[in-house]
């Protein structure tokens, strides 16, 4: 049975949802099969956040794939994460840069890739995508490969 190793918001009992960017709520548990490679699939269909210029809000699909390789992100602190977001404001292709490198530095992960799918605005969707593979790995070459083949064939957008 795995223990709470030193978790703060899962099972907490209260919950707070911070609107401003806040990277410090993301945790991290022990991943409890570090010897298998395998995808963690994250799909927030909800995601929020500010244009930095004009303050409206955009909203996006942000789906986040990694290989985990010691530790896993704990979902609800990821989810507090994504929320933290409401109110900041980015450009679309930073914010998925920024929560690309805020999961590398929490877990260190072997491969991770970030793809938001934002609604259109203006009647023009912005699709931003980042992936990482660690250095010195297979990954690292994986991530390549997977960037250059990134969205070869694009699904039809009728306006999400």
């Amino acid at each position: 049975m795995r223990t709470k190793e030193n978790l703060t918001q899962l099972g907490s009992g209260h919950t707070e949802y911070k609107t401003q960017y806040d990277p410090s709520v993301l945790e991290a548990v022990s991943n409890q099969n570090p010897e298998n490679d395998y995808f963690v699939k994250f799909n927030c269909p909800e995601f929020t956040s500010l244009c930095p210029i004009t303050g409206q809000p955009d909203f996006a699909n942000i789906v986040i794939s990694y290989v985990p390789d010691q530790k896993i992100v704990e979902s609800k602190s990821l989810k507090l994460y994504l929320f933290s977001f409401r109110e900041y404001g980015d450009f679309h292709e930073d914010v998925v840069n920024k929560i690309m490198k805020d999961l590398i530095a929490l877990l260190d992960p072997r491969y991770i890739e970030v793809w938001g799918r934002f609604l259109p605005r203006g009647g023009l969707s912005i699709d931003p995508y980042c992936n990482y593979g660690k250095p010195g790995t297979r990954w690292e070459q994986a991530a390549w490969d997977r960037l250059k083949a990134h969205d070869p064939s694009p699904e039809l957008v009728d306006n999400r």
